[in-house]
């Protein structure tokens, strides 16, 4: 199983992980702000994940690690 690691305080969410998420198991936590006042990404279902990558590739601020 393929896991997500999102460095909560390095994302400034601008979502194109989520755009680019196949299984769509990526979401802005719009309850949540980190350390710069912004929404960090969130996986929703860590299960659904196949390990593709490309919110990690995507991501501008390399805030997304996959480790497979």
């Amino acid at each position: 199983m393929a896991k997500v690691i999102i460095s909560e305080n390095v994302c400034k969410g601008c979502g194109l992980c989520v755009s680019v998420c196949p299984k769509k198991i990526l979401v802005l936590a719009h309850e949540t702000l980190n350390a710069k006042g912004y929404h960090p990404a969130q996986v929703t279902d860590m299960e659904q994940c196949i390990g593709c990558a490309m919110c990690a590739t995507m991501c501008p601020d390399c805030a997304i690690q996959v480790e497979r």
